[in-house]
C-alpha cells in the first residue's frame, strides 16, 4: 500500500466549518472590543453571495461601518489566531485508522492557523511527516515543490509510492504529478475552491466523493511497508 499524504482543508475536515468558526471570533470581537454588532451574520451573507477576498471590507460596508484599515487587521489577526471549532470528517477519521502509520500531511497556510487546526483535530500524533508551507518561508507554497521534496527526504520514498489527496486542482497535483507521484482529488459537495483544473497537467489522476474509495485508486509497487519515523518497514 502507498504512502498516503493528505492535503488539510476540505480534505480530512470542512473548510467552510473553520471559515464560519472565524467568523464566529470575529464577530465576538468586533461587538466586545469595538462595539460593533452583527459582524458574525454580515461576514456569513457576503460568504454566501460568493466573496472570498474582501469579507470584512464587505460585512463592515453592510453594517454601515467604514472599514479602516486598523479594524480590518484586527479582524483578520482574530480570524487566524482563533481557536476553532472544527471536526474531523468521518471518512477522514475511517481513512486515517486504514492507513496509520504510513500517512503524512503538506498544507498551505499561515503555520499558527493550520497548526491550530491540527491541534483541534487531534491530528498530531496521527500524521507524520507533518510540512506546513507556511514555516518554510515566502514562495514555498504549492505548487513549490519544496514541500514535497521534504516529504520524499523524510520518508525516503519517490515517485508512485507516495500518493497526494487534496482538493485543490488550481495548486496541488500539478507537482506531484511531474514528481511522479500518484494524484487524488477528494471532491467533498461542500467543499469551497470548485474551478476547473486550468490544464490536464493540473489534474489528479482519480477523483473520489469520499476517502472512502481511496484504497481503489492507488497501488503499491512494492509489498507493503510501513513508516516508523524515520525508515520504512516491511509488514
Amino acid at each position: 500500500m502507498t504512502f498516503v499524504v493528505f492535503d488539510l482543508d476540505d480534505t480530512l475536515y470542512l473548510e467552510r466549518d473553520f471559515v464560519f468558526s472565524g467568523y464566529r471570533a470575529v464577530g465576538n470581537r468586533a461587538r466586545d472590543h469595538h462595539g460593533i454588532d452583527g459582524l458574525e451574520e454580515a461576514c456569513r451573507s457576503v460568504f454566501a453571495a460568493g466573496e472570498r477576498q474582501r469579507v470584512f471590507d464587505e460585512a463592515f460596508l453592510r453594517l454601515s461601518v467604514v472599514p479602516e484599515a486598523d479594524l480590518i487587521g484586527d479582524m483578520v489577526e482574530t480570524y487566524r489566531g482563533h481557536t476553532p471549532q472544527i471536526a474531523l470528517q468521518a471518512d477522514a477519521d475511517r481513512a486515517l485508522q486504514r492507513y496509520a502509520g504510513r500517512c503524512g500531511l503538506i498544507s498551505d497556510g499561515p503555520a499558527a492557523t493550520q497548526g491550530a487546526k491540527l491541534s483541534a483535530l487531534n491530528l498530531e500524533d496521527r500524521l507524520s511527516p507533518i510540512l506546513l508551507t507556511g514555516a518554510l518561508g515566502q514562495n514555498f507554497g504549492k505548487p513549490s515543490p519544496m514541500a514535497f521534496e521534504l516529504m520524499e527526504e523524510a520518508t525516503g520514498l519517490t515517485g508512485r509510492a507516495l500518493t497526494y489527496v487534496a482538493d485543490n486542482p488550481i495548486k496541488d497535483f500539478i507537482t506531484p504529478r511531474r514528481m511522479g507521484w500518484q494524484t487524488v482529488m477528494i471532491a467533498r459537495p461542500q467543499r469551497i475552491h470548485r474551478s476547473p483544473p486550468p490544464t490536464a497537467d493540473h489534474d489528479a489522476a482519480h477523483r473520489i466523493p469520499l476517502l472512502d474509495a481511496l484504497d481503489e485508486c492507488v497501488t503499491w509497487p512494492e509489498p507493503a511497508r510501513k513508516w516508523h519515523g524515520g525508515r520504512l518497514a516491511s509488514r
